[in-house]
């Protein structure tokens, strides 16, 4: 029989007060047992007032750099006039012996905070379970969007920083150079289909933040839509695409247009030969196969765009995020200064990327101070935190001419940062007529 919802209602929140006391005494019991434990259990994660309060104390005494025992915690607790509140002396005294030694703190600390994220589950549901008896059907969507960003934030909170053994990095390091050797991979990241940028950066790599730059109008989304053009329909390379300025209808048209070499204008006129019809319809038919994920919501939530880039890996097994632009999502806080927005969002963008473990190029504006330079890190909206944040910069740099004729024109990315390999600058070419970009042929 299953249990009614008064039933559920009834029940105990999950604790386990013997964990708990097993966490403080081990703490007692060796002070450097604090160092395992500290970064993982605030004083919330603890069931118990009392065992709260000793574990604040002893946090407290962590923090000013005293060691913790039974004395010093004992006064601790008298000088904050908690110690009844916590138990008392005796309570205090009592908990080295509830503990045979402090090697297992790491399995009780397990214990406790599994039992405090049960409880802060239930907490969550019972709160969402309210918002949606009182909510109007008009506000599911907000309703979701708060479910997703508590269990979000929930998840978030139980992160904990690992020390790795040297040992244990060189192992698997090994174990990846071993692997590439053995396969003879052509590159170790997604490739972006510019040969010479590929040389260098040996494609977008895992984890990476992949900024690329340019002035208004020079072709950013070209750019990126002849990257995505090359891992996606060339490669079959799983690959989502944020496009924040531009309607899906449009990016569309001009992947049509790129891989089926039909003019562009003649497309929006409707001014087409037969034989247009047969190369846009045999570029269709390849794109309809191809694992390109889209995502056109103008002005788009950070908080929306993470949620919706795990959904893209998780569902669609995406291995490569594009976003246009950087300038186009919005914070939480939207009245905060320009500054500090862009530094929230590279900051994002850049934990997104290790926690989804792909490569995820952004897209960003160069001040309207570059126009006539050569762009550089320094004119990056936001430079600061987004240089910083960033573990390749690359920008896009030709000449904007008034008449932007048919013919093909010099371009070049100019990598001007690269975390882990070199710099330089790469000679592309830039088509005008199908607004794209194409590696320059060898003279």
């Amino acid at each position: 029989m299953e249990p009614s919802r008064t039933d559920l209602e009834a029940k105990t929140p999950p604790h386990n007060i013997e964990a708990e006391q097993a966490v403080l005494g081990a703490i007692l019991m060796d002070w450097t047992a604090m160092a395992e434990v500290v970064s993982k259990l605030s004083a919330d994660r603890f069931y118990s007032l009392q065992n709260q309060l000793v574990y604040d104390a002893l946090i407290k005494l962590y923090t000013k750099g005293v060691r913790g025992d039974t004395l010093s915690l004992v006064d601790e607790l008298t000088i904050e006039g908690k110690l009844e509140q916590a138990g008392g002396a005796g309570y205090i005294a009592s908990l080295t012996e509830m503990v045979p030694s402090a090697a297992n703190i790491e399995h009780y600390s397990d214990i406790v905070l599994d039992c405090a994220t049960r409880r802060e589950l239930i907490k969550i549901a019972g709160e969402l379970k309210t918002m949606a008896f009182e909510r109007g059907q008009e506000d599911s969507k907000a309703l979701l969007d708060t479910a997703e960003q508590k269990i979000f934030s929930l998840s978030q909170k139980n992160e904990t920083t690992k020390i790795y053994d040297i040992k244990d990095i060189v192992i698997k390091d090994i174990e990846i150079i071993d692997t590439r050797y053995k396969n003879k991979t052509e590159f170790t990241g997604v490739p972006s289909g510019f040969s010479k940028l590929d040389m260098m950066t040996s494609g977008f790599q895992k984890s990476e933040l992949i900024i690329i730059g340019a002035r208004p109008s020079i072709g950013k989304t070209a750019l990126a839509l002849s990257m995505m053009q090359h891992i996606a329909l060339e490669r079959g390379i799983s690959c989502g695409f944020f496009s924040l300025e531009m309607p899906y209808e449009s990016i569309g048209m001009r992947l049509l247009s790129m891989s089926s070499h039909v003019d562009m204008g003649r497309m929006r006129s409707g001014m087409l030969q037969k034989q247009d019809f047969t190369k846009i319809q045999d570029a269709a038919g390849r794109w309809y196969s191809a694992p390109l994920y889209t995502v056109d919501t103008p002005n788009m939530r950070l908080l929306d765009l993470r949620a919706m880039a795990r959904r893209m890996v998780a569902n669609h097994k995406v291995q490569i995020i594009f976003i246009d632009y950087i300038g186009l999502i919005t914070t939480e806080n939207p009245n905060a200064a320009v500054f500090e927005q862009v530094s929230e969002i590279s900051k994002s963008l850049k934990a997104l990327a290790r926690e989804l473990e792909i490569p995820i190029v952004a897209l960003c504006q160069v001040s309207r101070d570059a126009e006539g330079h050569e762009p550089n890190l320094a004119q990056l909206r936001g430079s600061g935190s987004v240089e910083q944040d960033a573990d390749v910069v690359m920008f896009i740099d030709r000449e904007r001419k008034r008449d932007e004729q048919m013919a093909v024109q010099e371009a070049k990315i100019i990598l001007a940062k690269q975390r882990n390999g070199p710099t330089g600058d790469i000679e592309i070419m830039f088509v005008p007529s199908y607004s794209t970009f194409a590696n320059k042929k060898e003279e």
